[in-house]
């Protein structure tokens, strides 16, 4: 027993002594120095309780203090009866019990030296583990209790078994399973032993090979196999189990159908085959679907092919073979081009492309206003009627024995917008025309154009009304009123409408005079023969015209003294002209209506006039035989000598405009008198009685009456 204590001071030795408690045997003790701390009291009794004192002691030997415990020796040393190994990295040891120990420890140690290893045990047997497999191990054994552990037993020799195959197992069939596994070092046979799950046959088979295979095995079957291996002593080794399930039957009785949903699916159904865990079902587009129950669904279901769907069965240890194809065609594409001709305006036709795998197609053709039409056909086209100024939305169906294609390309196509009615053409100006028209049903825009303009556009607009201007004068033109669309393009088959645009102006060459009231006026004519030209001339006194078809036009009776403003027109069935440009035209003046000769002396007479219109200025004149006499003046009056007395003579009034036009003016039947003058009046004229104030050379006033005629005007 080992004793340990604290330094006492001035010690200079240490007794310890062991007595047992209710025993006869004799205490045993044990000194030792002053620097010793702790210290073991050997040939004690095992498993006995002993007091144990320590004295402190001085160089004398007497004693300076004590102190006391008691306490219990380990258990006696047990012995190894038997070791022996059943597991390649354990061996079990059978050992004696021994009084008062708890537990015993088994200690392992390879022979070299290069393994120690202490297991705790409770009782016998016990087992040493982690040790390597085909070893020789030395064993020994000590037993435990409170106090502490006894000394080791005498060692004993033993060696671990052989490791047992690491087995790999695979079902490459539904009836046959493939066994191997790596050599395992020492070994010279291993045995095998095949048990089918839920039976309790044992096949047992021997062989030195690394590999095994097993036949005519019963198909999704668990097989367990054990393998062990055995040593050159004749000792087998681990045991290790493997279990294996081979792969299961070929599925029988398939059955496809397609399932209706959000999107169509092909359903496969089979009969379930023993030991499957799952299934597979596969198409020969790729396609494929699982399921542990007896039906799965492939989707999407692709359109327009010819289906060869098998189905395998799978378990851990694979997949079946195949079932035998069943034979199935999906439903067909929908048509991928889609287009709509109208080659005969009115009359169009649907086409497409043709697809594979279809019996028939139905076309659909809904109009914008609800009215819907549909075709059947074997062919790739459709026939309907079209109208135009409308749109027509169509889709195509193909179908076979599977059922209806997904809907074809969904097609918006617009007829081309009908031609206006209601047109008319109005003339509102010489060289416009304005063109009006009902709205067309479908139409964004409206082109108006002159077939004789080239086809320029003279309008581009939404609204049915369009002025055509620039054009020219009498001229006839087709205009064509063409509706658009940005769908259906622009109808190119309207029926032009004709008019003709006003003459054109005349110009006014020159004016001439025929005679004192009449002009002939010369002027161009740019029109069609069947055109009437109209001049008119506008003065104060009032307005005079003439017409002809000729390039001349003769104005009469216009009063004298007269300016007038000349203007010609051409006129035809569509309206007038523009006026040409005004020509002035001027009547010579009027000549004065009264003239009075009054002798202011014999040799000198003074003439009056009443004044003229048109006239500003005049040129008088006496004559006579016995002499002439003139004078150019602005006023109405004029004084005129180198008259003789007693003389007949007349006089000649000529009436000149501002512009320089004249008028001969005469007047007959005057002569001269002493002191009074007087006119001859003709017969039947009407005579008025002047009183006139005439004044002399003086002052004074002298009263004179004289007899004035008036002659006519």
């Amino acid at each position: 027993m080992t004793v340990q204590w604290s330094r006492y001071a001035d010690a200079s030795s240490y007794k310890i002594s062991a007595t047992p408690l209710n025993s006869l045997e004799s205490s045993a003790f044990t000194q030792f120095g002053g620097n010793y701390l702790m210290g073991s009291v050997n040939n004690l009794s095992p498993n006995t309780m002993y007091t144990m004192r320590v004295d402190a002691m001085d160089n004398l030997g007497n004693v300076m203090g004590s102190s006391e415990l008691v306490d219990r020796t380990a258990p006696a040393v047990p012995s190894i009866t038997q070791a022996y190994s059943k597991q390649s990295r354990s061996i079990t040891v059978e050992l004696t019990l021994e009084t008062g120990a708890n537990s015993y420890i088994l200690r392992a140690e390879s022979e070299v030296g290069n393994f120690f290893l202490e297991t705790p045990v409770p009782s016998s047997p016990g087992t040493v583990i982690q040790l390597a497999p085909y070893t020789n191990y030395n064993l020994s054994v000590m037993s435990v209790n409170v106090a502490g552990r006894s000394q080791p037993s005498l060692p004993v020799q033993s060696m671990t078994v052989l490791p047992g195959p690491v087995l790999n197992s695979s079902s490459p069939s539904n009836n046959t399973i493939l066994l191997a596994w790596s050599p395992v070092d020492h070994a010279i046979l291993y045995t095998l032993s095949l048990i089918q799950h839920g039976s309790s046959s044992i096949s047992i088979y021997n062989t030195t090979d690394h590999f095994m295979a097993f036949n005519s095995l019963e198909a999704g079957t668990t097989y367990c196999i054990n393998a062990t291996a055995w040593s050159l002593d004749g000792r087998t080794g681990d045991e290790h189990t493997v279990c294996q399930i081979t792969r299961p039957p070929n599925p029988e009785a398939i059955v496809v159908s397609v399932t209706e949903g959000r999107s169509l699916g092909l359903t496969i159904y089979w009969n379930t085959v023993h030991g499957a865990d799952i299934y597979f079902a596969k198409t020969s587009f790729g396609q494929n679907c699982t399921a542990s129950q007896t039906y799965c669904v492939i989707t999407p279901l692709l359109c327009g092919q010819n289906h060869s769907v098998i189905v395998v069965a799978q378990n851990s240890a694979g997949p079946s073979g195949p079932s035998n194809p069943e034979k199935f065609i999906t439903f067909p594409c929908p048509p991928e081009h889609t287009w709509v001709e109208e080659n005969v305006t009115g009359s169009c036709l649907v086409k497409w492309t043709a697809i594979p795998l279809v019996e028939f197609y139905t076309t659909f053709i809904k109009r914008d206003d609800g009215v819907e039409e549909i075709c059947n056909t074997t062919d790739t086209s459709c026939s309907f009627q079209c109208t135009c100024g409308y749109s027509y939305i169509t889709v195509v169906f193909a179908y076979n024995e599977a059922g209806s294609s997904p809907p074809g390309e969904l097609l918006n196509y617009t007829t081309i917008p009908c031609c206006p009615e209601n047109i008319t053409i109005a003339l509102v100006s010489t060289e416009t025309l304005e063109i009006m028209w009902s709205s067309v049903r479908g139409v964004e825009i409206y082109e108006t154009t002159a077939v004789e303009t080239g086809g320029t556009l003279h309008c581009v607009d939404t609204s049915p009304v369009c002025a055509l201007s620039d054009l020219s004068c009498n001229s006839r033109y087709s205009v064509v009123v063409t509706p658009c669309s940005e769908t259906g393009g622009c109808n190119r088959t309207c029926r032009p409408l004709t008019h003709e645009t006003a003459p054109c102006s005349p110009e006014i060459l020159s004016v001439s005079q025929n005679s004192s009231s009449s002009f002939r006026v010369l002027y161009t004519a740019p029109n069609t023969l069947n055109t009437t030209y109209n001049v008119t001339a506008v003065g104060l006194t009032g307005t005079h015209t003439c017409q002809s078809n000729t390039t001349s036009c003769q104005l009469t009776e216009l009063p004298c003294g007269n300016t007038y403003e000349v203007t010609a027109y051409a006129i035809t069935a569509v309206g007038w002209s523009l006026p040409s440009y005004v020509m002035p035209l001027e009547t010579g003046p009027c000549c004065p209506p009264t003239v009075t000769v009054n002798q202011v002396t014999q040799s000198m007479s003074n003439v009056t006039w009443s004044g003229a219109t048109g006239a500003s200025s005049y040129v008088t004149s006496l004559t006579s035989p016995r002499g002439q006499a003139s004078c150019h003046t602005l006023d109405t009056h004029c004084l005129m000598g180198c008259i003789t007395c007693g003389t007949n003579y007349s006089v000649n009034l000529e009436a000149v405009s501002r512009t320089g036009h004249k008028s001969e003016c005469s007047y007959q039947g005057f002569s001269s008198i002493r002191e009074q003058s007087h006119l001859l009046p003709p017969e039947d004229l009407h005579c008025v009685l002047h009183w006139k104030l005439f004044r002399n050379g003086d002052i004074s006033w002298k009263e004179k009456c004289y007899l004035k005629v008036i002659a006519g005007r």
